[in-house]
């Protein structure tokens, strides 16, 4: 049997890397006067000083999972995720959401696909607890194939809040929650997969369809608020896509995952089907961690408190970089 990788698949998260720095690295202008940026592009999200407090940018979209939806004819709940991906990066800094607007380009516009995202824009805005202030749509036929949804969100925290992982050191626990499933990230390789090996419909243990189980929702972990609120915060993560990758904005110092959370059965499955590396599965999915903190050791009980399906996955290390029981996750 062949083996899937990401980039087969025709996603190269290595090369994205370097395209990335390549733009970054030309963004050099600031501007002048008045609320300058906070810190430097790289981070979950964007900072801007305003006064005592800082107002933070993310926008991010849904990705392939819009695919999903359009071969299950059923858009309710891609809006979630949207929103969980966008508030989900803002959590990370200890950020609050409050504001969020969507974009919406297609080759062609429809009211029923439409009312449908509005039901999980507005279920996703519900569970952050933001308001929806606006939004743009486009029809751009000759560009767009299909559908892509998008969005921004603002959110505001005092100055001295704000968690960018500049107090992690060695011996810190990495707190790990457990995801949803596959969230919004690595869908082009699962569904390349997927329509290899049966297609949407064929039942995964536990009775519901691949179909179902892809489009399952990406957690919202507004929690954390509440975490940071009580106790001593060094860092935190989103698990998008680089999968334990995304550890590597935080700190230069390493993490070791010495006991990772249970692999769900729709991760494994993937493995299985697409023969897929271990290391290669950890740098493109969650693997059933879509969130984590980093925390001393004496707050871990505090972390559980919110989040009682929180479990101690490894610790913070002085050996720079990523490894997953003992074997390295990197970039190529």
């Amino acid at each position: 049997m062949s083996r899937h990788t990401y980039r087969s698949a025709g996603v190269d998260i290595d090369l994205e890397k370097r395209a990335i720095e390549a733009l970054v690295k030309r963004l050099t202008f600031r501007r002048q006067g008045p609320y300058p940026m906070k810190g430097e592009i790289g981070h979950f999200s964007g900072l801007i000083e305003y006064g005592t407090q800082v107002l933070a940018l993310t926008t991010d979209g849904v990705g392939t999972k819009i695919l999903i939806a359009d071969q299950l004819q059923d858009w309710r709940t891609i809006g979630i995720d949207c929103i969980a991906m966008n508030v989900n990066d803002l959590y990370v800094m200890n950020v609050e959401p409050v504001a969020f607007v969507d974009y919406i380009a297609a080759d062609t516009i429809t009211e029923e696909v439409l009312e449908q995202i509005g039901v999980g824009l507005n279920e996703g805005a519900r569970q952050a607890n933001i308001n929806v202030v606006g939004g743009e749509t486009a029809t751009l036929k000759g560009i767009i194939k299909g559908l892509d949804l998008a969005g921004t969100c603002l959110g505001i925290q005092k100055k001295d809040r704000v968690v960018t992982g500049e107090g992690i050191r060695p011996g810190d626990q990495i707190v790990g929650i457990p995801s949803s499933g596959i969230h919004s990230n690595g869908l082009t390789l699962a569904r390349q997969i997927v329509e290899d090996s049966g297609g949407y419909g064929k039942n995964l243990e536990g009775g519901s369809t691949l179909g179902e189980e892809l489009l399952r929702p990406t957690r919202i972990y507004h929690e954390s608020l509440k975490v940071c609120a009580a106790c001593t915060v060094h860092g935190m993560a989103h698990i998008t896509g680089g999968g334990l990758l995304n550890f590597l904005r935080l700190t230069s110092y390493g993490f070791d995952f010495t006991d990772p959370l249970p692999v769900p059965a729709i991760f494994r499955y993937l493995q299985g089907q697409g023969n897929v590396s271990r290391e290669e599965m950890y740098r493109t999915f969650n693997m059933g961690m879509g969130y984590a903190f980093v925390v001393p050791e004496d707050q871990v009980h505090a972390v559980q408190k919110f989040l009682p399906d929180a479990r101690v996955v490894g610790e913070c290390v002085k050996m720079p970089g990523v490894r997953i029981e003992g074997e390295p996750v990197r970039y190529r």
